[in-house]
């Protein structure tokens, strides 16, 4: 197999979790919004866990562009 054929196919499996982190984010505020459509008074509550929550699944984001990108453009 030809290194360069090698590298963009790890560089699109490197890419795969962005599917988990979509659903994840997708699970995460639709939970949010029931939660503060059935209870508005720990509105400012669910929106801090929420932020926090949001922050470590974009994390994950994150490192899979990162590799990715060290994929195609260092190795």
């Amino acid at each position: 197999m030809d290194p360069q054929a090698a590298k963009l196919i790890g560089a699109g499996i490197a890419v795969l979790p962005l599917l988990g982190v979509g659903i994840g984010l997708g699970m995460l505020f639709s939970s949010v919004i029931n939660a503060m459509g059935r209870n508005p008074s720990v509105t400012d509550a669910v929106k801090g866990t929420a932020l926090f929550y949001f922050a470590l699944v974009e994390a994950i984001a994150l490192f899979a562009l990162v590799i990715s990108l060290l994929l195609l453009f260092v190795f």
